[in-house]
């Protein structure tokens, strides 16, 4: 997640998700920062803190839609999956014990 400089609007929410086979960007637009008044700082992490909170939303959402089209793909195949495990792994790097 970063917040960058957009063109439009001055600044931007953004996070970036890549997998070997999808990426995607979720952005959202912040009002301008330009001023150093208090209401306006107010107004500015008002709106951050929305955006970071729809941006969870739509990051989860995803990843909830990814999960099931993965979890589908495995069972057309054969394969059974391990919910509880793919639900804390999902996006990780798996890393096998040796122990």
């Amino acid at each position: 997640m970063a917040l960058t400089p957009d063109q439009d609007s001055g600044t931007s929410l953004e996070a970036d998700y890549a997998s070997p086979t999808t990426t995607k960007t979720f952005t959202h637009p912040l009002p301008s920062a330009a001023t150093t008044s208090t209401k306006d700082k107010t107004n500015y992490l008002s709106a951050l803190r929305k955006s970071v909170v729809k941006l969870q939303e739509e990051v989860n959402g995803f990843l909830t839609t990814r999960m099931e089209e993965d979890k589908s793909l495995a069972a057309s195949a054969g394969m059974k999956a391990d919910d509880r495990a793919e639900e804390e792994n999902y996006g990780e790097e798996k890393v096998e014990d040796d122990g």
